[in-house]
């Protein structure tokens, strides 16, 4: 029986980052938004039993307060602005930023959990 090959972990994040399949980082992973491929497109790996459950809501959200919590001291210790208007905007930057990094956080969790071999793959 000969061994299974070392699967880059480093590769298989960003590749899942940027959406696409952990394997051979041509086809998607996620379509629909945050839907899972039943398999990749191109090279026919097994999505479907990618398990990520909550975890990717929860790393999106530490990402999204790290990034704005310093951008709300400096807007206080630079400027004197409306404390409604800064609600605001950083409510509505909060959003955007979440929606754009939910997607690419949970192909991260597709690809650290293809790299490991964890949930069947």
């Amino acid at each position: 029986m000969q061994p299974e090959a070392e699967r880059n972990t480093q590769q298989a994040l960003l590749r899942g980052f940027m959406l696409k399949c952990p394997s051979c980082g041509t086809g998607k992973s996620i379509h629909r938004y945050l839907k899972v491929k039943d398999r990749c497109d191109h090279c026919g790996l097994e999505l479907h039993h990618a398990s990520v459950d909550d975890g990717p809501a929860y790393f999106t959200l530490m990402i999204v307060v790290a990034l704005l919590f310093p951008l709300l001291a400096v807007i206080y210790t630079q400027f004197d602005p409306e404390p409604l208007g800064v609600a605001i905007s950083l409510m509505s930057f909060a959003t955007a930023l979440a929606l754009w990094f939910l997607p690419r956080v949970k192909g991260m969790f597709i690809g650290l959990q293809w790299a490991n071999r964890l949930y069947g793959f």
